[in-house]
């Protein structure tokens, strides 16, 4: 699993920022890709970081990097929790959630918007998605509701991606750029 793409899409994860993020990555060798799986969660575990592919599917895994802790608060959200039990998720435990999930995406034919609960999205926007209203603005996920936080949320998303892309090509390691919560 490239490091490289761990800091392109998952830096405000990285920085504590947020609860999730995910990324495809191609890969040859299935246990291979399970092995970088598995030496990533022993790099990261004082970090409160976890990875977990989401699907193996034509050379490509869906790869769902997360902080258990805010994962754990996001899905405990009184909103979230009723979008989550509609969908038919065995909500209270956060392995089974990401069971369903997993779950959900290998049986589904279309990505399940549900989703974005467990990337730390509002649950006010997750809903708005699944009603298909119209939506406010888009950046990393569509606003249906605090179009204004939203969009300040977005600009530390991305300077963040910034500041760790350039730090990481400067020669910092994963390690250091990770924030321990």
């Amino acid at each position: 699993m490239p490091e490289e793409l761990v800091i392109r899409h998952c830096s405000p994860t990285l920085a504590g920022l947020k609860t999730a993020n995910m990324f495809a990555c191609s890969y040859e060798n299935e246990a291979a890709l399970k092995n970088d799986v598995t030496a990533f969660n022993k790099r990261f575990a004082t970090k409160g970081i976890r990875v977990v592919p989401l699907r193996y599917s034509n050379g490509k895994a869906l790869i769902y990097i997360f902080r258990p802790s805010r994962l754990e608060a996001d899905l405990s959200d009184v909103k979230a929790d009723k979008v989550l039990r509609r969908c038919g998720y065995h909500c209270g435990d956060i392995s089974k959630c990401l069971s369903d999930l997993i779950n959900r995406i290998e049986e589904s034919e279309e990505f399940p918007h549900e989703i974005g609960i467990f990337l730390g999205y509002p649950p006010e926007d997750v809903i708005g998605f699944i009603e298909k209203r119209e939506c406010q603005a888009t950046g990393f996920w569509k606003v249906y509701s605090n179009k204004d936080k939203a969009e300040k949320i977005f600009n530390q998303f991305r300077k963040c991606m910034n500041v760790y892309y350039k730090c990481w090509n400067e020669g910092f390691t994963l390690e250091r750029l990770t924030v321990s919560i």
